[in-house]
């Protein structure tokens, strides 16, 4: 099977710091990739290279079987590639249904339609109910974003990417600051969107990434020092030594 997304010989200088050392790494169709790793691993530094932030030192970026290694972060978007939970352009003093279907109109590239109320344009409606229906909203649609709690505001995030149906999301920490239940309800969403999105999830919350990853990398001093299953990574020597002193490995 061809992979979505192909990281060959990924590198990253700042200075002296090698933050990402020729990482390599394929994600298949459908697949839910985890990348964890201790503080200062390179995580967020090839995060920001998947995205189109951050500009290689050297090697390449295939996804849907295209170089995209050059391309700007809006380039990259338009092809299907989405970086969640990094939306700017959230407006409180709108409802979530508003926030979804704005983002939906800004994907199409529609211009704002100022004598036709928004709300009244199914072709914005519609999808967006959609995607905040996957994003477990749907009973939240109506409220304002400022009513929102935090894991609420998270799940509209999601929905906002969401709307333009990509082919790969990249989640960046999504259970950061969240409370133990409502981390438990992006676990559960996460896992109802699995196959149908291929996702590369990074995250510090263990029994999340152990929860939902089909496959995992880890991270350390910006290399991959290991890849595979749940339990193949639960079980690495060298797995177990990089996090001494850091997150413990749920056993």
């Amino acid at each position: 099977m061809k992979p979505m997304l192909d990281i060959r010989q990924l590198t990253k200088r700042y200075g002296g710091l090698l933050a990402t050392d020729h990482v390599s790494l394929s994600l298949a169709p459908g697949e839910l990739h985890a990348i964890i790793g201790p503080n200062g691993a390179g995580k967020t530094t090839l995060i920001g290279q998947l995205g189109g932030e951050v500009v290689p030192g050297s090697g390449s970026i295939e996804f849907d079987g295209q170089d995209i290694t050059t391309l700007l972060p809006a380039q990259r978007a338009l092809r299907g590639l989405a970086r969640s939970y990094q939306i700017t352009s959230v407006f409180p003093e709108f409802s979530v249904l508003e926030n979804v279907a704005l983002a939906m109109q800004a994907h199409r590239g529609h211009s704002f339609g100022f004598w036709t109320p928004m709300l009244k344009q199914a072709e914005l409606v519609e999808p967006a109910l959609r995607a905040i229906e996957q994003a477990g909203l749907s009973h939240r649609a109506g409220a304002m974003v400022s009513e929102l709690a935090h894991g609420e505001r998270r799940q509209l995030e999601l929905a906002m990417v969401l709307v333009a149906e990509p082919k790969l999301l990249l989640l960046d920490e999504p259970m950061a600051g969240m409370s133990h239940q409502e981390s438990g309800n992006v676990v559960r969403l996460l896992q109802g969107l699995k196959g149908r999105y291929t996702m590369l999830l990074v995250e510090h919350d263990m029994d999340a990434v152990f929860a939902l990853a089909d496959r995992i990398s880890v991270l350390v001093y910006g290399r991959i020092i290991a890849s595979g299953t749940p339990q193949e990574i639960r079980s690495n020597e060298e797995v177990k030594i990089a996090y001494l002193g850091d997150e413990a490995l749920p056993l």
